[in-house]
């Protein structure tokens, strides 16, 4: 295993609004282009571990992991969401900023 792998927080699927159920992945870059079948059509490569995708339930266990098996590795941090509560009864507040339109 001489192909460098990547270890990322899994993104949330468009129709979840929480951040349960999200796994660490690691997945190996691509060590040989993809081509097209000359009879098929059909688009692959001889690169098998292009195949494989680990799912792990934390960060920690996906890098002891690439640590273990001694994979070189590379993790990418998640971009930290800030949620802002937010209040429908700020719309009719007295003071309000902005104009209030129809």
């Amino acid at each position: 295993m001489s192909s460098r792998a990547r270890i990322y927080l899994k993104p949330k699927n468009a129709m979840q609004s929480g951040p349960a159920g999200r796994d660490w992945i690691l997945e190996f870059a691509p060590s040989e282009k993809r081509r097209a079948d000359p009879l098929m059509g059909w688009i692959g490569s001889g690169d098998t571990q292009a195949q494989l995708r680990m799912h792990f339930a934390t960060q920690d266990e996906a890098v002891a992991y690439a640590t273990r098996e001694a994979i070189a590795f590379d993790v990418e941090i998640p971009h930290v969401r800030r949620v802002r509560p937010k209040a429908y009864a700020d719309n009719f507040r007295f003071g309000r900023s902005e104009n209030w339109t129809h």
